[in-house]
């Protein structure tokens, strides 16, 4: 299931050749952690539209990885899901930490 606004972004990434001409290595380390980064800095500096936008970077990027692999964001996210629905754990110092099985 992939919706219109994520074949606009895989086409755009068509256009500018970031799908064949690159690797998921290179936007890993070349874009996805440079997008990271950024969020970490506007979130420190409490910057909402900064976060924002860092937000809708790193989303398009996993979409170029995604769809290299023949995968949907829906995809990915439905497997996250189904790894966490039952998850269980405690907060720790703001920090999620799941139970060991």
């Amino acid at each position: 299931m992939r919706d219109d606004l994520e074949n606009k972004i895989i086409q755009w990434h068509k256009d500018r050749n970031l799908i064949n001409g690159s690797t998921d290595l290179d936007q890993y380390q070349g874009k996805l952690l440079e997008e990271v980064d950024e969020l970490g800095v506007n979130i420190a500096m409490g910057n909402k539209n900064g976060i924002v936008d860092d937000i809708g970077d790193i989303i398009v990027v996993l979409i170029n990885i995604a769809h290299r692999n023949n995968l949907t964001l829906y995809e990915c996210m439905h497997h996250a899901y189904n790894d966490i629905k039952d998850r269980k754990g405690k907060m720790i110092d703001g920090v999620f930490v799941k139970e060991a099985k």
